[in-house]
């Protein structure tokens, strides 16, 4: 039989669940600014490359998603260590990536298969989804709207050539999570704080 919790206990729920909220906050930036400085990155890198017609450009990815893997790795295990419980957000959170990661790695996979590819846009329009739910989840409005940025962007890559595809790639990485993640990580050195 539950029993009715006082007024006093019912307050230190909330300020639990809002300490547990605030604290779902700090993990998230760094995994945007990281992806979103490597995929800026491993874009440039491959569009140089191809730009000279060389195809050695395409190991930038395999090396951001090896850099990015290991250290994204590293910091959850680190942030997992130092919180004392996930909470339904973050195992929501957790999900929602592992499927979108799950999603692009079977695209790429059949693309390649096929001998058809995935396109840029393609990968720019799929980023779009989970982007904007993490915005939604976490009711911060910049990710919501580079989720949505996300989406446009990609859609406008699918009339353009390589070189214009490359730059609406950086350009959504740059204003989709580069940007978001700043003013995140800034939000989140303010909850520290207060």
């Amino acid at each position: 039989m539950e029993r009715e919790l006082t007024p006093s206990e019912s307050l230190k729920l909330i300020e639990t669940m809002i300490g547990q909220a605030k604290q779902s906050f700090y993990r998230s930036s760094f995994y945007f600014l990281l992806w979103g400085v490597l995929l800026i990155l491993a874009m440039a890198v491959n569009y140089f490359f191809a730009s000279q017609g060389d195809p050695r450009g395409s190991w930038a990815w395999a090396v951001a998603g090896v850099v990015g893997g290991i250290a994204s790795w590293a910091y959850g295990a680190r942030e997992g260590k130092r919180q004392q419980s996930r909470t339904a957000m973050d195992r929501l959170m957790q999900w929602i990536w592992a499927g979108y990661l799950a999603t692009l790695f079977v695209m790429m996979i059949g693309g390649s298969a096929s001998g058809s590819g995935m396109s840029v846009g393609s990968i720019i329009v799929l980023t779009g989804l989970p982007t904007f739910v993490t915005g939604q989840l976490l009711r911060f409005k910049p990710f919501a709207f580079g989720g949505i940025l996300f989406w446009v962007l990609g859609a406008v890559s699918f009339f353009t050539d390589m070189q214009a595809q490359a730059l609406l790639y950086i350009a959504a990485m740059l204003l989709g999570y580069l940007i978001p993640g700043y003013l995140l990580k800034r939000r989140e050195d303010g909850l520290r704080t207060a």
